[in-house]
């Protein structure tokens, strides 16, 4: 980047993108969900394992999506059947999806979109295949991806012309991809900040109530 101002706004948004890293990795109980700035004072979550649930946009009620904004209307989508997948060398594990569609508000009136599409493996390893299969994919295509940490990356996303952020993140058995959306009408670097609080926070606690805390960390 050319000029001080430039360079200033790079570093800002790499210091954002750390604290994103560490919001939708954190594994806190009763601490900080990354709603009031300190999200970066937060411990990577290691890997663990995760259980499928009919009830996933209940996973994102219970506390605001981001400062400034309230949760509206949700839709869950979660079959129950399981799918499978083009692993390595020709394996074909099985996995079951849920997900969940949100319409939130902002303290302005206007209406911003979340979705959370969630992919429990049979273990870690498909999950991780997945992960990285997508990860090149969404590098071929010339979509970025900006990397948050090594089981995690962002692209920007878009929505008939509605800016909006991606993040993918794999952990254990789990691989979890969160997108929100900004009005129609909105300029990509006004709502970069919001779209980055709420795609973080949606993560965290989607990784977080999908997780067994009973059961033992699975194998980096």
């Amino acid at each position: 980047m050319l000029g001080s101002r430039s360079a200033a706004l790079h570093r800002a948004r790499s210091a954002a993108l750390i604290g994103l890293a560490v919001a939708v990795s954190a594994g806190c109980s009763g601490g900080d969900d990354g709603t009031n700035g300190k999200a970066a004072e937060q411990t990577a979550r290691p890997p663990g394992t995760h259980s499928w649930t009919s009830r996933p946009c209940d996973l994102l009620t219970g506390a605001a999506p981001a400062e400034g904004f309230t949760l509206g209307s949700t839709t869950d989508s979660a079959p129950s059947d399981a799918r499978e997948d083009i692993g390595e060398n020709g394996a074909r594990p099985l996995y079951q999806q849920t997900g969940c569609l949100a319409d939130l508000k902002a303290a302005d009136g206007t209406f911003w979109k979340l979705s959370t599409t969630a992919s429990v493996y049979e273990d870690a390893e498909p999950a991780r295949h997945a992960y990285r299969v997508k990860e090149d994919l969404d590098r071929a295509h010339g979509r970025g991806p900006e990397k948050v940490h090594d089981a995690a990356y962002a692209i920007p996303a878009d929505d008939q012309g509605r800016p909006g952020r991606t993040l993918l993140l794999w952990n254990g058995d789990l691989v979890l991809t969160v997108s929100a959306y900004a009005p129609h009408g909105s300029m990509e670097h006004d709502v970069q900040n919001d779209l980055e609080r709420i795609v973080g926070n949606a993560a965290h606690r989607t990784e977080d109530g999908l997780r067994d805390h009973d059961a033992s960390s699975a194998a980096p």
